[in-house]
């Protein structure tokens, strides 16, 4: 008995060390796993093509120091109102970047920002708190702070508004500090098509830029278009150089004045929109075209609404200061 315990003995005792580190507690440390940066990371996802990425849009804080030869001054300006109205509605909130940039159009610096609540003389609409986020609650007791604005207002040499034709309107019914200002629309006077975007509301342009935001305060779509604005494309011209470009340029607005009514869907299909007169315009089918599309449309009125080769519809012609107005 005593030789097979021995034998029993010796067969653990003759364990290989491969065996008896198996069946032994370990002591190795686990392997550390391999940290990666957000970039690492985000450019392995980009290149294997099947991810899409947005990136958050971080707002540019105001300049301790202007960069010199940027001489003019820009402001971004957004509202949240509690309706589509100018005359019965009213602003809950503006928004405004006021930026330096140059005579070719190149952005400069962040100068100013203010952004205000203001409560509205009745309750906010659920739809409009649902699209915007802003309650009665938040704009309780809350007044714009016109001087605030006013400062960055008054010295622009332009105002920028997503829409512009909504947004003019408003402000202008609003407080007399906005009348008498050049402003440009980048929604209108924008080629985004051509430059490959989708659509033209600023949901879409930040989100095919490839940036993500906290969209509908005012605030916030006013730092986001300033991005959008200042991202370089065609050969180096950026969306702002374009719609600088344009604001300097003078448009022409015609009126189909007493145009057959029957002719009124081809007047629409072509892209005039019909004014009952309410805003101080002529009570008429009307287009705004550029001065180099004046002669050819015209001819169009001539041959195919009216049949009279002597017809003269009544015209317009608007500069920045006059364009987007009430």
């Amino acid at each position: 008995m005593s030789v097979h315990r021995d034998s029993q003995l010796d067969m653990f005792a003759k364990a290989s060390p491969a065996t008896a580190k198996a069946r032994g507690p370990s002591h190795r440390r686990p392997s550390q796993p391999v940290v990666h940066s957000d970039e690492d990371m985000v450019r392995a996802l980009e290149e294997s093509g099947n991810y899409r990425i947005l990136r958050k849009l971080v707002a540019r804080p105001i300049a301790s120091v202007r960069q010199p030869g940027f001489s003019r001054l820009g402001v971004i300006l957004d509202t949240e109102t509690t309706g589509l109205n100018h005359r019965s509605d009213e602003i809950i909130e503006i928004g405004a970047v006021a930026f330096t940039f140059d005579d070719d159009g190149a952005i400069g610096d962040i100068v100013g920002i203010y952004g205000g609540l203001q409560q509205p003389s009745r309750p906010i609409p659920p739809e409009i708190t649902r699209l915007t986020g802003i309650t009665d609650a938040m704009v309780e007791g809350q007044l714009i702070d016109i001087q605030s604005l006013r400062a960055l207002i008054e010295p622009a040499d332009l105002i920028i508004a997503h829409n512009a034709g909504f947004d003019r309107p408003f402000c202008e019914a609003f407080s007399k500090i906005f009348t008498g200002k050049a402003w440009a629309c980048s929604v209108s006077e924008i080629d985004w098509s051509g430059r490959g975007f989708e659509g033209t509301k600023l949901g879409y342009l930040v989100g095919q830029a490839g940036y993500f935001h906290e969209g509908h305060r005012a605030v916030d779509d006013c730092h986001a278009l300033l991005e959008i604005l200042d991202r370089e494309q065609r050969g180096g011209e950026s969306p702002f150089t374009e719609l600088y470009r344009a604001s300097q340029r003078s448009r022409v607005r015609i009126f189909a004045e007493h145009s057959p009514f029957e002719m009124k869907d081809h007047l629409k299909g072509r892209g005039y929109r019909w004014s009952d007169g309410s805003d101080g315009r002529l009570k008429s089918w009307w287009i705004e075209v550029g001065e180099e599309d004046l002669d050819d449309e015209l001819s169009y009125l001539r041959s195919d609404i009216y049949r009279w080769a002597e017809a003269e519809p009544p015209i317009v012609r608007l500069t920045a200061f006059d364009r987007f107005k009430l």
